[in-house]
């Protein structure tokens, strides 16, 4: 009788996050990680379920470094740590683990929401759920995991779309949303921003246009800018 004493290769650990407000998708996840090369590597999953629980798990000091995240942009918020989104959940593990790589998970279907992400974030990976089949997590988890970038075929779509249409703002008009959001009124905005009163008008009335608010509400031009993820 002989026996093989070729020493087994150790499996490389990987730490994986899943963030996502519906059990059965973090469920699939899962399912589609833990068959992914099982002889090289091992997968050690944490999970949470809104943007409270995931801000607990990444800021908890006894949490291991997240090699991958996967982060439904959708759930219920943690307003206390303005924690509103996955995208702010991304932002505060690249902050962490700049290494990190991340997937974003979306119903959205808007350009300028999906560009607006990718300028943020720069994900790894960025899935609509409606493209999402267990097929398709495995081949994406697949070129994550070889350092290359995976977008979905209606992410894919999207951006070979023209353009001519999209929405560029630049940091002027973004300080100027952001103090309307806080209660600023466009008289006292010449103190935080560098340009003149005038100059200020004449961008938020283009922003107005711009977004087609046809209200003279500043509420509901940042109620709407908000949804288009413009800052």
């Amino acid at each position: 009788m002989t026996f093989d004493l070729t020493p087994t290769p150790e499996l490389k650990k990987q730490n994986i996050l899943i963030v996502d407000d519906h059990p059965f998708i973090i469920e699939g996840y899962k399912n589609a990680i833990t068959r992914y090369n099982p002889m090289q590597y091992e997968f050690l999953i944490s999970q949470a379920h809104d943007c409270r629980s995931g801000y607990d798990l990444i800021e908890d000091n006894n949490a291991p470094q997240f090699d991958i995240a996967f982060l439904d942009i959708s759930m219920p918020p943690y307003e206390e740590k303005e924690i509103f989104s996955g995208v702010d959940l991304a932002k505060l593990i690249l902050k962490k683990t700049p290494s990190c790589k991340i997937v974003l998970l979306t119903m959205y279907t808007e350009l300028l929401k999906i560009k607006t992400i990718i300028r943020t974030i720069q994900p790894n990976g960025l899935i609509i759920k409606n493209d999402l089949t267990f097929d398709e997590l495995l081949f994406a988890f697949d070129q994550v995991m070889k350092n290359e970038k995976y977008y979905s075929q209606s992410v894919v779509k999207m951006l070979n779309q023209s353009t001519h249409n999209a929405i560029e703002i630049d940091q002027y008009d973004k300080q100027i949303l952001h103090h309307l959001s806080q209660g600023t009124t466009v008289h006292e905005m010449p103190q935080h921003i560098p340009i003149s009163l005038n100059a200020i008008e004449k961008r938020k009335s283009h922003l107005k246009d711009l977004l087609k608010i046809r209200s003279s509400s500043d509420e509901d031009l940042v109620k709407e800018a908000k949804s288009k993820g413009l800052f």
